[in-house]
C-alpha cells in the first residue's frame, strides 16, 4: 500500500515538473499595455515637479498622424517639462528566465533635447512621487539632444549601482514610430532589436564594467629570444649573376647624333648625352622567400585574472514590480505605446508585427501627407508675412512723403506759416 502511495506521489511530482516546463516553454506575458480604454486605471501620474509648474501631462492619442487612428498611445504635452508616469506590474524575477522589454515610441516633434526611455523598478515605489531620483533596475530607450547626441540608453543595476553599456548605441531620429526591444538571457547574453531587427548583441561579462574581466594581458610576459616573427627572409641559396656589378647606371644615348656644325678642334671631342641604363637594376639583393621558421607576430598572452570572481546570477535583476516613463523634454510630442514585458522573444516579435508592422506603411503615407499640409501651411504663412511686410513698408513710405511735402511747403511759405491757423495745425 505504501509502495503504491509513494509511486503516485512521484508521478504527481513529475506531472507538476512537466507542467512547469510546459508553462515556461509556452512563455509568459508579465505586462502588456496597448493603451486601450481603461489604461488610466493602471497608470499613476506622478506629482513630481507639479508644484513648481514644471510637470508635463500625457494625452491619450494616436498623434498628429498615424497608421491607425484607433491605435492610441500616450503623448507628452507641454514643452520644457518633466514627465513621470508609472504602472504596477505582477512581481517578476528573471532568475533562470529570459527577460524581454519592448515598446514603441514616435517622436512627432522636433524634440531638440529630451528622452524617450522606459524604466523598470524593483522594491516599493511611491508612484505619486515617482521621479528622476527613484532607483531603477533597468533603463532602456532613446535620448536625443541636438545633432550630436542620438543615444540608445541601456543601463543595468547591479548591487545598487547603475552600469551603462560600454558600446555607443545609436537610436532612430526620424518622426516615425520605432519599436525598441531588449532581450536578456540566463547566460548573461543580450540582444537589442530595433523594428524587429537585431541591432546589437553581446554579453554582460564584456559589454558592462560590472565584473572585472575574466582574462587580462600578462604584463610580465616577454617575447622569447628564439621567436622568429620574420614572415619573409632573404634566400640564402641565391647567387649574384656574374658581371652584375659591372653594369653601369648610365649609357650613351644611341639616338643622340653629333651635330653637323660640331667642330672637334673648337668645341672639343663630342660625346653623346648619357641616359639611364635599362639593364641596371641597382645594387644586387637576394630575393625574399617565405620564412620556414615564421611563428607569426608575437602577442602578449592572456591569462586568468586573479581579481575575477564569477557571479552566476550576474544577469538577475531584483524582482521587478513597476514600469515607468520618466523623461525631460524641451519640445513635447512623443507617443509611447505597445509596452510589453515577457519571457518569450518570439511572442514579442509577433506583437510588434501585429501593431507597428501592421501600421507601418499607412503611417508613412499619413506622415507624408501631414508634411505636405505643414509645408503648404508654412508657405502660406510666409506669403502672408511677406505681404504684411510690404504693406507696412508702403505705409511708412506714404508717411515719409507726407512729411517731406509739409517741410517743403513750410520753407516756401515761411512768412505765412507762423500764424494762429498753422499753429493749430
Amino acid at each position: 500500500m505504501g509502495s503504491r502511495s509513494g509511486g503516485r506521489h512521484r508521478l504527481f511530482l513529475r506531472f507538476i515538473a512537466l507542467s512547469s516546463l510546459l508553462l515556461i516553454a509556452a512563455g509568459e506575458v508579465i505586462f502588456e499595455e496597448r493603451f486601450e480604454d481603461g489604461w488610466e486605471s493602471r497608470w499613476v501620474k506622478s506629482d513630481w515637479k507639479r508644484s513648481e509648474g514644471k510637470a508635463g501631462t500625457f494625452k491619450h492619442t494616436a498623434g498628429r498622424y498615424s497608421g491607425d487612428p484607433d491605435d492610441k498611445g500616450i503623448q507628452t504635452t507641454l514643452d520644457a517639462r518633466h514627465f513621470a508616469i508609472s504602472a504596477k506590474i505582477p512581481e517578476f524575477s528573471n532568475k533562470g528566465r529570459t527577460l524581454v522589454l519592448q515598446y514603441s515610441i514616435k517622436f512627432e516633434q522636433d524634440i531638440e533635447c529630451g528622452g524617450g526611455y522606459i524604466k523598470l523598478m524593483s522594491g516599493y515605489v511611491n508612484q505619486k512621487k515617482f521621479s528622476g531620483d527613484t532607483p531603477y533596475s533597468l533603463m532602456f530607450g532613446p535620448d536625443i539632444c541636438g545633432t550630436q547626441t542620438k543615444k540608445l540608453h541601456l543601463i543595468l543595476s547591479y548591487q545598487g549601482q547603475n552600469y551603462p553599456i560600454k558600446k555607443d548605441l545609436q537610436c532612430e531620429t526620424d518622426k516615425l514610430t520605432h519599436v525598441y526591444t531588449f532581450i536578456l538571457r540566463p547566460d548573461a547574453s543580450y540582444s537589442i532589436l530595433v523594428d524587429n531587427r537585431e541591432r546589437e548583441s553581446g554579453s554582460m561579462y564584456t559589454d558592462w564594467d560590472i565584473l572585472p574581466p575574466r582574462k587580462i594581458k600578462d604584463v610580465h610576459a616577454k617575447k622569447p629570444k628564439d621567436w622568429d616573427d620574420r614572415e619573409y627572409i632573404e634566400d640564402p641559396d641565391a647567387v649574384k649573376p656574374e658581371g652584375y656589378d659591372s653594369i653601369p647606371k648610365e649609357i650613351p644615348d644611341p639616338k643622340d647624333k653629333k651635330p653637323d656644325t660640331w667642330d672637334d678642334d673648337d668645341d672639343g671631342i663630342w660625346k653623346p648625352r648619357m641616359i639611364p641604363n635599362p639593364a641596371y637594376k641597382g645594387p644586387w639583393k637576394r630575393k625574399k622567400i617565405k620564412n620556414p621558421n615564421y611563428k607569426g607576430k608575437w602577442k602578449i598572452p592572456w591569462i586568468d585574472n586573479p581579481e575575477f570572481e564569477d557571479d552566476p546570477d550576474l544577469y538577475v535583476l531584483k524582482p521587478l514590480k513597476y514600469i515607468g516613463i520618466e523623461v525631460w523634454q524641451v519640445k513635447a510630442g512623443s507617443v509611447f505605446d505597445n509596452i510589453l514585458i515577457c519571457d518569450d522573444p518570439e511572442y514579442a516579435r509577433k506583437a510588434a508585427e501585429e501593431t507597428w508592422g501592421a501600421n507601418r506603411e499607412a503611417e508613412k503615407e499619413a506622415f507624408e501627407e501631414a508634411e505636405k499640409e505643414r509645408k503648404a501651411r508654412e508657405d502660406k504663412e510666409a506669403e502672408l508675412a511677406r505681404e504684411e511686410g510690404e504693406r507696412r513698408r508702403r505705409e511708412r513710405g506714404d508717411r515719409h512723403r507726407g512729411r517731406d511735402y509739409k517741410d517743403r511747403y513750410k520753407r516756401r511759405h515761411r512768412d505765412h506759416w507762423d500764424d494762429d491757423y498753422h499753429d493749430e495745425l
